[in-house]
Parts: C-alpha cells; sequence; structure tokens
C-alpha cells in the first residue's frame, strides 16, 4: 500500500470558515440628479451652492454610499432594501439618521466600522472647506475616530453628466470589524 504524500502550503477556505473571517470590506456607490436649487447635504453637512439634489430622502450621496458599503460588508444587503424610495416615511429622512440605523444593524449582527473612505465626484459644490466638518460627522454617527474616516472629492474635468453638472456620485469603502 502506497502512502500518500501530504500536500503543503495553504489550504482553502471552506464558505464555512469565512463567516468566522474577523473583518470584512464593503463598496457602496450612490447617484442622484441636480437641479437648480439653494444646496446640498453631503457628508451630513449642508452646503450652500445654486444647485439642489433631486432625491427621495435628503439626497446626501456621500451618506448613501456609505451605508451601501458598511451594509454590503456584512452582506445585509442595501440601503433601498431597509429605507426604499416607494415608502413614504423616508420622504425627506436626514441621512444621518439612516447611517445611524445602519450601524445599529451592524451591530446586533456583531460588526462595527473599522475604518471608511469616501470619493464624491462632482463639479459642484466646493467641498474642500467643509472635509473637516463632514468627517467629524461621520466619525461621530459610526463611533469611530475622525482619523478613521476619509474624505475626499474630484471632478470629472467637465466630462459626463457630473462634468455638465447634471448629478453629484460617490464612491465608499468600508472596513468592517467583528
Amino acid at each position: 500500500m502506497k502512502k500518500r504524500k501530504k500536500k503543503r502550503g495553504l489550504s482553502p477556505i471552506s464558505s464555512r470558515k469565512l463567516g468566522t473571517v474577523p473583518v470584512r470590506i464593503g463598496h457602496g456607490f450612490d447617484v442622484h440628479r441636480l437641479e437648480p436649487g439653494d444646496g446640498v447635504v453631503l457628508g451630513g453637512v449642508p452646503i450652500a451652492c445654486p444647485y439642489r439634489v433631486v432625491a427621495h430622502s435628503d439626497g446626501d450621496v456621500l451618506i448613501h454610499a456609505l451605508c451601501d458599503a458598511l451594509l454590503g460588508a456584512a452582506a445585509l444587503g442595501d440601503i433601498g432594501r431597509w429605507f426604499p424610495d416607494t415608502d413614504a416615511r423616508w420622504r425627506g429622512a436626514d441621512s444621518r439618521a439612516l447611517l445611524r440605523e445602519v450601524v445599529r444593524k451592524l451591530a446586533a449582527a456583531g460588526w462595527r466600522a473599522g475604518n471608511v473612505d469616501l470619493t464624491l465626484i462632482a463639479q459642484v459644490p466646493r467641498v474642500a472647506p467643509h472635509v473637516a466638518a463632514m468627517q467629524r460627522a461621520l466619525a461621530q454617527d459610526l463611533g469611530i475616530g475622525v482619523d478613521a474616516v476619509g474624505v475626499k472629492a474630484t471632478t470629472s474635468e467637465g466630462l459626463g453628466f457630473t462634468g455638465r453638472k447634471e448629478g453629484i456620485a460617490a464612491h465608499a469603502v468600508a472596513l468592517l470589524r467583528r
């Protein structure tokens, strides 16, 4: 009878073992149309500008993308599942309240945010003067330090719907820890 040699190296991770991984990463994306108005809310901070976001809630694309990243990392669906735009309860909703509810859902599932990184894609408004306030608001709602909240913005160099000031978009990445 021939002895089998034991293979050395990395063993494959079974789907059962994946549930025990102490960290998870999620990505979120959101986009809303712009129209003439008197300002937007981004990262929980009101910003005066000659546009407003067309949305069921307050249209905070940064927080909506963040909620999707957090929920996705925890395999809890997306923001539309928990706060559908077909439900009148969420009309005009403060996105910070939605974020705090997502944080509660994460905690109930045994997760908490480790760090987050958000990118706004927009020609307007100019967000640099508001980044620190956004970081403070998001850190407070997430229960993490300001140094664990990245917020940045870029234009699309006049290209596409964001470049034509027809809309605003955001990406978010979140790391969750057990």
